[in-house]
């Protein structure tokens, strides 16, 4: 059940994050999924530094502010990455 929860979380997250860096319109829901996970994780131990813990398998407001948090980093170092391309 945690499994499904951090999907539905992630996709959230992903979504509010894609919505924050201006990105909502280049993303599917896929990737809004994919994104808010792999941003929970980043969040997560962004969060571990401060001492703060949150998870997106049990729904709690913390672990969605950490996954959105993770997931603007992760977006943040995306578009550094496709800005030093040629497009």
């Amino acid at each position: 059940m945690g499994w499904i929860i951090a999907i539905i979380v992630g996709g959230i997250a992903g979504w509010l994050a894609s919505m924050v860096m201006n990105r909502d319109a280049s993303m599917g829901i896929f990737l809004n999924i994919v994104v808010g996970i792999i941003g929970s994780v980043i969040g997560n131990v962004i969060a571990g530094f401060v001492g703060i813990g949150g998870s997106i398998q049990e729904f709690s407001l913390t672990g969605l502010i950490i996954a959105v948090v993770g997931a603007v980093v992760l977006l943040g170092i995306i578009n550094l990455v496709q800005r030093g391309r040629v497009r």
